[in-house]
């Protein structure tokens, strides 16, 4: 299992798997453990602020170093905006200037979107960092490859990883228990589908439980 020292990336399969909301929940979680937690979302898109949803549901300090207008690829949002794109070496500054213990580092999309300057990913800002990452996937059809995948483009480049359900149905059907077992990578946790919707007290009672997959999801 990954180590929560430093920077930790928080990646996706793909757009919409909630990364904001597993972002939150970590914060949770290692906040329970007396840990000291920043939130960074390297580049936002769109009308969307994950980094005042992330406080708002977690209490954590977030920001966003990077927002552009258009809700697009970082990197082609920037493009059209005419705004200046990130580079790797200034987020990867801004990371390690943080006084916190943990820095979660939220990204936008898949884990090979162009972010910045030159088009480099959330992956190769982990290979600056030298930091592990959590990868959050979807629980039904597709998710196998799509999980599969973007492990095995952390690994090439010596990236350690885990994963977690970023949205685990309040009614799960036959393809998410399966895919529940088959799932690759070592497991770190669940999130139900419906997190973003309760209350932050609620949200920050219930969030450790989240971390606890094998015994928390009924019968398989």
């Amino acid at each position: 299992m990954i180590t929560f020292e430093g920077p930790v990336l928080v990646t996706g399969t793909d757009t919409g798997v909630g990364k904001t909301v597993t972002t939150a929940a970590l914060a949770v979680w290692l906040m329970r453990q007396g840990r000291s937690v920043e939130v960074v979302k390297i580049a936002q898109t769109g009308d969307d602020d994950d980094a005042a949803e992330v406080t708002r549901l977690s209490g954590a300090p977030a920001r966003a170093l990077a927002a552009y207008p258009d809700p697009l690829a970082p990197f082609a949002a920037a493009r059209r905006s005419g705004l200046p794109l990130l580079g790797l070496a200034d987020v990867a500054d801004a990371v390690l200037d943080s006084r916190a213990e943990v820095v979660l580092l939220e990204g936008a999309g898949g884990l090979l979107v162009q972010l910045g300057e030159s088009g480099w990913t959330a992956r190769d800002l982990a290979v600056e960092l030298g930091c592990p990452a959590v990868v959050v996937a979807r629980a039904g059809l597709g998710t196998l490859n799509h999980t599969a995948l973007t492990l095995e483009a952390l690994a090439r480049r010596g990236i350690e990883a885990a994963v977690v359900i970023g949205a685990w149905p309040v009614n799960p059907g036959l393809a998410e228990y399966e895919n529940l077992k088959d799932l690759p990578g070592p497991r770190l946790g669940w999130i139900p589908d419906n997190a973003a919707a309760l209350d932050p007290e609620a949200f920050r009672l219930a969030a450790a439980e989240w971390f606890d997959l094998p015994t928390r999801l009924g019968p398989m």
